[in-house]
């Protein structure tokens, strides 16, 4: 039995969250096509019949606006020297730029064995991928480098034959039917969330959160409320739609997939509060979940 904890490190939207519920099988992160989607240190567990993986995904590391952006930085540096192996994330189909530099240097005083994972190739072709190998490997000792397509789930599988040589430890860590840390209101609240990233403009999603007030169980059903937070009045607006059509589309998506992560039929009511600059307020970020790293 080997096992050890991994984190996944990278500019925001180069697939972190898409790797890690491919590897895993489970949806364990939201995923989105705009950046800056993952918020929190979430944790998402491998298991098969000779090791356990515990890879813990992080904030894209970015040049933050707001004290939000501070500590989401600092959540993604701190798992950095907290874990036994490091996994550099790049997007492949786009050029090298200051942001993966800037990550490669703060890996250079890090002992621990780093692997570069090109993601995106089903956009690159083979000699596209040849270049970018070539590109990076002169930038850092990189134990590994591996391409893969985390959202086609190519090459997936060469990611954990490699990990396994890497892993120090021979602790079971979780038990085997566990395939997160995270507890069923903060993955309820993140579904809905997931949602508003994909359903409205860029402009919305970075100004709100999401936050389960209250789940009740009754019979074979759940009847479940959700808040979602946005910072000025403009915003709610948009969120809820014309006659509400917006936030019934939400709900309506949201609903289909925490009905499957419950097993259940489902009651989602959502409701949207205005909270003005909630994100550079330390009342609310340790209120809706971002306290372990305030300052």
């Amino acid at each position: 039995m080997k096992s050890g904890f991994v984190t996944l490190i990278g500019r925001p939207n180069v697939g972190k969250s898409t790797l890690i519920n491919s590897i895993v099988g489970k949806k364990v992160a939201i995923t989105s096509n705009k950046p800056q989607t993952t918020r929190n240190i979430i944790q998402g567990i491998y298991n098969d019949s000779d090791s356990q993986i515990v890879f813990v995904d992080t904030p894209g590391i970015h040049k933050p606006s707001h004290k939000l952006g501070k500590t989401l930085n600092k959540q993604a540096y701190y798992s950095i020297g907290d874990v036994d192996i490091i996994l550099l994330l790049v997007d492949g189909s786009e050029e090298l730029g200051k942001g993966d530099n800037y990550i490669i240097d703060s890996l250079k005083e890090t002992n621990k064995p780093v692997i570069l994972i090109i993601n995106k190739i089903d956009k690159m072709t083979k000699e596209e991928i040849l270049v970018k190998i070539n590109e990076y490997k002169d930038l850092y000792d990189f134990k590994e480098i591996i391409p893969l397509s985390a959202l086609k789930k190519n090459n997936i599988d060469t990611v954990v034959k490699v990990l396994k040589n890497y892993l120090t430890d021979s602790i079971k860590y979780y038990e085997d039917d566990m395939y997160t840390n995270k507890t069923i209101p903060f993955i309820i609240a993140e579904t809905v969330r997931e949602k508003v990233f994909n359903l409205t403009d860029e402009e919305v999603p970075h100004s709100i959160t999401c936050v389960t007030e209250n789940i009740e169980k009754k019979k074979d059903s759940y009847f479940i409320n959700v808040a979602i937070i946005v910072d000025r009045d403009s915003l709610k607006k948009i969120v809820i739609g014309k006659r509400g059509s917006k936030i019934k589309d939400i709900g309506t998506k949201a609903r289909v997939d925490i009905e499957e992560l419950l097993d259940s039929k489902v009651y989602l009511d959502l409701f949207v509060k205005t909270i003005p600059k909630w994100r550079d307020k330390e009342k609310y970020l340790q209120e809706f979940g971002y306290n372990d790293f305030m300052e």
